[in-house]
């Protein structure tokens, strides 16, 4: 992935104004975010306002998260070249894109199959060859992997999943926001032997964790 993609300005600007701006330092980060085409991850008609400071809809009841809480997240997990990472909901493929440019090797959970597919095939896009997409319960985590270096949960849960502190690897950290389906404080857990060190970063919105270990699904 370079900045050779189409609307290169517009992500300079995105990272310039929106997470550059609002105390994001990570050079890596702010790079990658820079080379990752976030239109590619976002539908028609949303893609026109793909480099705004907001949320967007991909359908299926999901959203794509603002470029800043993405850049945030992925700062606060603290990624290393070296590292394996679990996401929780791939959702477009968008933050498994940028974590595919900071880390070893990244594996990311869809539990709704169409997602899935889309998230498959915007990554195949940008060639993101080291992510592996999962179709599943986000909520157990991924046992064939574990442990992690790094979990990030893209999705709201009223507590932290079980399964996922128990993946954690030593010095690995765990970013997920915790609270009600209204709105939730983004967590950051951090494994030291047997305790885990925990850190919160304010107030944040996102769709609803759906699983054993998360909401259940609402009757429609």
């Amino acid at each position: 992935m370079t900045s050779a993609y189409p609307r290169s300005d517009e992500r300079r600007r995105m990272v310039e104004q929106q997470i550059e701006a609002r105390g994001i330092r990570d050079q890596r980060v702010l790079a990658a975010m820079r080379d990752v085409p976030r239109h590619l991850f976002v539908p028609a008609p949303y893609d026109r306002d793909a480099y705004e400071d907001t949320p967007l809809p991909i359908g299926n009841g999901q959203t794509i998260s603002q470029p800043y809480i993405v850049a945030l997240m992925t700062e606060l997990l603290h990624p290393e070249s070296t590292d394996t990472v679990l996401e929780i909901g791939a959702g477009s493929g968008y933050q498994a894109a940028i974590l595919s440019l900071l880390v070893k090797n990244a594996i990311t959970i869809e539990r709704i199959d169409a997602v899935a597919a889309q998230a498959q095939a915007n990554l195949a896009a940008v060639h993101a060859g080291n992510v592996q997409i999962v179709v599943g319960d986000g909520t157990l985590g991924y046992l064939p992997a574990a442990p992690y270096n790094g979990i990030m949960v893209t999705a709201a849960t009223p507590e932290i999943p079980a399964p996922l502190k128990a993946q954690l690897a030593e010095g690995g950290r765990l970013v997920v926001p915790v609270g009600n389906r209204t709105l939730q404080d983004l967590v950051v857990l951090e494994r030291r032997g047997d305790r885990c060190i925990e850190e919160h970063h304010g107030g944040v919105r996102f769709v609803p964790l759906i699983g054993e270990h998360g909401w259940e699904a609402e009757l429609t």
